[in-house]
């Protein structure tokens, strides 16, 4: 077969995603079965109380980045920068782009820390290098091709 290796691939990857609905769907009825015995419990203490009417709490984003996304942000917007930048303007980018709230102080430190830990190992891989700036954080650039580590 011409495309066999595509379709091994693509194979693979239907498979893990049937993998993680069937895992959701296990994770949904384990959540349902724990709001039942919540509102049965509530039930014991007051038959009265209609639980139903509580307003739901919204869960947080997951800030976790798929392999390789944080250094494809990073690099992306280094690349599109007029001048070297920091790694909470870094952060800032990366937030908008991945749709996080960019006034939630705990998630920009978050990121910003994510941001400092990739901009690190791109600078021991030669790709990226700091430059000298007096503010708070440091300015990042990436390091001309004919300069980068061989």
């Amino acid at each position: 077969m011409k495309n066999e290796h595509v379709l091994t691939g693509l194979l693979r990857k239907r498979a893990e995603i049937a993998g993680e609905i069937e895992h959701t769907h296990r994770t949904l009825n384990d959540l349902i079965a724990n709001l039942d015995y919540i509102d049965n419990a509530i039930r014991i203490i007051d038959p009265t109380c209609d639980a139903t009417l509580t307003k739901s709490k919204p869960y947080p984003p997951r800030m976790g980045a798929f392999k390789g996304e944080m250094q494809r942000f990073v690099l992306a917007y280094l690349r599109q920068a007029k001048e070297p930048a920091t790694t909470l303007e870094i952060a800032y980018k990366v937030m908008e782009g991945r749709g996080l709230n960019q006034n939630d102080t705990r998630a920009v430190i978050v990121i910003r820390k994510r941001v400092g830990a990739c901009l690190f190992k791109l600078k021991r891989r030669g790709i990226v290098r700091e430059v000298p700036y007096t503010g708070e954080y440091k300015r990042w650039e990436i390091v001309p091709p004919d300069r980068a580590k061989q």
